[in-house]
């Protein structure tokens, strides 16, 4: 027996601000879906809407959709739509291509703003493609050295051109201080951008009001755009005349359609898009801001915090033998929770059997997302139950579970 009771669960739900936007989502019956971190349940909108784009606007309209249902404005009015959720302003986001090629473009267009300066600090506990695309970049532009940030204050100096760190560590679930690490870069006189793929849609974010630079992120974790939905991009306004985007496709030119033999960039953030936008992947992640459209982040990162702290007391009753990898003050730690065991991978293999979906990454971690919008209180007592008695029945030695597949 445990102090908290699945009754006690149930009567948070019956009281939770968010409960019927649970009804949103298509969610498998018998599955308590703890990957929201990592690919975001499917709106139960996103197929009329994909299927309307297709059948009208692509199969009746044909070409005309470009202007009539504003196809070719789409990295904009996508960015227009996600500016709120990461406190952005309208102008300022645009979405479109993908994180990885967006960490390329902002790296790239960041570091002469700071010419002279040859250093470019990351974190070797960063997304890795975060690291693989500064590497990338660095051999690109030539003559960049890339330093291991270790701890702020001994990373930055004189020497330090751009910053790129992650809001929310994708491991641990561990949450910097915005505020305080942008005002900390600033005061050295770098420039600073953030990777919000683990923070949009489940952290209350401000880029705005923590002056940052330029941020990048996902939306198909939290915000359920759909795998490999958009990726997005912020340069803040005072930037946007100076930055350049140097993957200079035609849908950044200033006048796409006069077909000129040179590039020469567009006003604003639209410098940043490249090539036409990927219409069905914008119908898809346009639904589910249909959603967030409706939606208080105020209260869903409330509720984030308490699903986090539920999911952690239980197992703390459950299991108090399990590592917990994540920070226990709420105030330091994302939407995530992740615990380590050396056998992590089997464990997570035979939850999933059991209708606890979460994933394991290396070297030894367990991790359970938990996407306020859809998943319920009784969820996460139900997911710490089934953890335990997968631990204590020694249910994750059965063989089939030590193959790994090709995605763990």
């Amino acid at each position: 027996m445990v102090a908290i009771s699945r009754a006690d669960c149930y009567a948070l739900d019956t009281e939770d601000p968010l409960r019927d936007l649970r009804d949103e989502f298509s969610l498998p019956s018998g599955t308590t879906y703890l990957l929201g971190n990592s690919l975001g349940a499917l709106p139960r909108r996103t197929a009329a809407k994909v299927a309307h784009t297709v059948e009208t606007e692509w199969g009746r309209d044909l070409g005309a959709s470009w202007n009539t249902a504003g196809w070719w404005d789409l990295p904009q009015s996508t960015g227009d739509r996600l500016a709120p959720l990461i406190g952005a302003g309208p102008g300022e986001v645009l979405a479109g291509d993908s994180t990885s090629t967006n960490i390329f473009k902002v790296m790239a267009a960041a570091l002469p703003l700071r010419p002279g300066r040859r250093v470019i600090v990351s974190d070797l506990e960063n997304f890795p493609t975060d690291r693989y695309v500064v590497e990338g970049v660095a051999k690109a532009l030539g003559a960049y050295e890339i330093r291991d940030i270790g701890s702020l204050d001994e990373a930055l100096d004189d020497d330090v051109a751009a910053v790129l760190l992650s809001h929310v560590d994708y491991r641990t679930g561990a949450l910097r201080d915005m505020d305080a690490v942008t005002a900390q870069v600033h005061a050295a006189g770098a420039i600073m951008i953030w990777d919000l793929c683990h923070s949009a849609g489940a952290v209350t974010v401000d880029l705005r009001a923590a002056d940052v630079d330029f941020a990048i992120g996902c939306t198909y974790k939290y915000l359920n755009g759909g795998p490999g939905a958009p990726a997005y991009l912020y340069v803040a306004d005072r930037h946007q005349d100076a930055a350049h985007n140097v993957i200079s496709g035609w849908h950044g030119h200033a006048a796409p359609f006069a077909f000129e033999p040179n590039y020469r960039p567009a006003d604003g953030v639209r410098r940043f898009a490249t090539g036409s936008p990927p219409v069905l992947a914008y119908s898809a992640l346009n639904a589910s801001l249909d959603i967030w459209d409706t939606v208080d982040m105020a209260q869903v990162r409330a509720k984030s915090v308490a699903l986090t702290t539920l999911f952690i007391d239980l197992v703390d009753e459950l299991r108090p033998d399990l590592v917990l990898a994540t920070p226990r003050d709420p105030a330091q730690r994302g939407s995530q929770v992740s615990y380590r065991h050396a056998d992590g991978y089997p464990v997570i293999r035979a939850l999933i059997d059991r209708g606890v979906v979460g994933d394991y990454r290396e070297p030894d971690i367990m991790r359970f997302g938990f996407a306020p919008l859809y998943l319920r209180y009784v969820d996460v007592y139900d997911a710490a139950a089934t953890l335990a008695e997968v631990l204590d029945k020694e249910l994750w030695r059965d063989e089939r579970y030590q193959q790994r597949l090709a995605v763990t």
